[in-house]
C-alpha cells in the first residue's frame, strides 16, 4: 500500500488475522465473556463495463471487515458505556477507471489498497435519551443515511456526492474515518437530534501520516434533526470552519482562491406496502442535497428508490432494489469541463437494479447500472456496468 509504512500494514494485518483466528477457539472460550462481540465479513465484487466507458473490461475488488463491540459496563463496570472498533482490508482493482464517472460505481472501491483501522470510539449514555460518542468515527453511519438504500452498490446511495467530495481527503466516511465527537438526543422511534464535530482531515491508522490530531485543516460541523419510526424524515446542515481551495477561481497571484464549503440535505424513507414477516414488503426512500459548489464539482443532487423484501415466498432472504441518482454539476465544474474542449452536461445520473439472496452461507448479489453523461460530459456514451457481489460471514 502506498500510503502507509510496511510496519503499519504488518500491525493492521496482524489485528485482522487475530480476529479471523477466533472461530478456531472452542465455543466455550468465545462465549465466556458475553460483554464482547466479534464479527467479520468478506465481500468480493467482480465489476465490469459492458457498454460505453474507456474500455470493455472487468475488475475484481474486495473488502474484509472485522468488528469488535464491547459492553463496558459488563466488562469493567463503566456504567452506560460501550466500545466499537472496526478494521478494513481492501484490495483489487478500480472499476471506475473503466467507467469514467464522477460519482463512482462500486461502494467498496478505494484509491489506496491496504489495511486500515476504520472506527474506534466509545459511546457514553448521559441519562434519558442522550448519548455522547468520541473517537474515530464514520460520519455516514448516522448522518445523511437511509436504511432503504443500503442494498444498492453505487456510492451516491450511501451519502450525497455534494458532501462526499468535500474536504482535503473527503469527509470521514469509508474507507477513512477521523477523530470526532457526536452528541445525540432522542430514540429510534420519535423525534431526535444529533450534532457532530469532525476533523476535516480524514485520515486514520493505515493512511499516510496516520491519525491527524493537529486539526490544522479545521473541522466539519454537521447537525441533523428528524423523526424516526415506520416513516422517517430528517433535515441536516453542514459546514467547514476553514476555507478550502476553490475548484476554479484564482487569486491575483495565481493561487487557488479560498472558499468555505457548506450545504444542507433532507431525507425521507419508510414502509410503503406489506410486512416481510408475512409476505412481500416494499420500502421507499428519497433524498435531496445542496452545496455551495465552489470547492466540489457538485452543487447538489438527489437519490430515490425502492427496496422490496421477501420477493418470492420460497426465498425469504431475497431482496430486490431499484434506485436513481443524479448529481448536479456546479457552474464552475461545467466551466472547467468546457475548458478541455468538451461539452459539459448539467448533471451526471445513474440507474441501478440489484437483487440479493443467500445460497448456503454465501450472499449473492447480481447488479446492473446505467450511467448517463459519465464524467459530466453531454455527448459521452452511456455506460453500462454489471457486477456480481459475493459476501460471506466469517464469524
Amino acid at each position: 500500500m502506498q500510503n502507509a509504512t510496511p510496519w503499519t500494514n504488518a500491525c493492521l494485518l496482524a489485528v485482522l488475522a487475530a480476529g479471523l483466528a477466533l472461530p478456531a477457539l472452542p465455543a466455550a472460550a468465545r462465549v465466556a465473556d458475553p460483554s464482547w462481540t466479534v464479527a467479520a465479513e468478506y465481500t468480493a465484487d467482480v465489476s465490469g463495463v459492458v457498454s460505453g466507458g474507456a474500455t470493455r473490461a472487468g475488475r475484481y475488488l474486495d473488502n474484509l471487515s472485522v468488528t469488535l463491540d464491547g459492553d463496558l459496563e459488563q466488562a469493567m463496570g463503566w456504567r452506560g458505556a460501550r466500545l466499537h472498533m472496526s478494521g478494513l482490508y481492501n484490495g483489487g482493482g478500480e472499476p471506475n477507471a473503466l467507467a469514467g464517472t464522477l460519482q463512482g460505481v462500486d461502494n467498496i472501491e478505494v484509491a489506496q489498497q491496504g489495511a486500515r483501522l476504520f472506527e474506534a470510539w466509545i459511546e457514553q449514555d448521559l441519562g434519558g435519551s442522550a448519548s455522547l460518542l468520541a473517537g474515530l468515527y464514520d460520519l455516514n453511519s448516522e448522518f445523511y443515511a437511509t436504511e432503504a438504500s443500503g442494498l444498492l452498490i453505487a456510492p451516491p446511495f450511501g451519502i450525497g456526492s455534494e458532501l462526499a467530495s468535500t474536504g482535503p481527503n473527503g469527509p470521514a466516511i469509508f474507507p477513512s474515518s477521523s477523530l470526532a465527537a457526536r452528541l445525540r438526543v432522542g430514540q429510534a422511534e420519535g423525534p431526535y437530534g444529533q450534532v457532530a464535530v469532525v476533523n476535516a482531515d480524514a485520515r486514520t491508522l493505515g493512511d499516510r501520516g496516520g491519525v491527524d490530531t493537529s486539526l490544522d485543516e479545521g473541522v466539519l460541523g454537521i447537525a441533523e434533526a428528524g423523526v424516526g419510526g415506520p416513516v422517517r424524515y430528517a433535515v441536516g446542515v453542514w459546514r467547514y470552519d476553514q476555507r478550502q481551495d476553490d475548484i476554479r477561481d484564482l487569486t491575483p497571484d495565481g493561487d487557488p482562491a479560498q472558499s468555505r464549503a457548506h450545504g444542507a440535505y433532507a431525507l425521507l424513507e419508510g414502509k410503503l406496502f406489506g410486512d416481510a414477516e408475512e409476505g412481500p414488503r416494499i420500502d421507499g426512500f428519497t433524498r435531496l442535497g445542496l452545496s455551495d459548489g465552489d470547492t466540489t464539482d457538485f452543487k447538489g443532487g438527489w437519490q430515490a428508490g425502492l427496496l422490496m423484501q421477501r420477493v418470492f415466498a420460497a426465498r425469504p432472504d431475497g431482496q430486490l432494489s431499484f434506485g436513481i441518482h443524479q448529481g448536479w454539476l456546479s457552474d464552475k465544474a461545467r466551466a472547467n469541463i468546457a475548458d478541455t474542449g468538451l461539452d459539459p452536461s448539467r448533471h451526471e445520473e445513474g440507474i441501478e437494479l440489484t437483487y440479493a439472496d443467500t445460497i448456503g452461507r454465501f450472499g449473492v448479489q447480481p447488479d446492473i447500472q446505467l450511467i448517463r453523461n459519465p464524467g459530466g460530459v453531454r455527448d459521452a456514451d452511456d455506460v453500462v456496468v454489471v457486477s456480481l457481489r459475493v459476501t460471506v460471514p466469517l464469524f
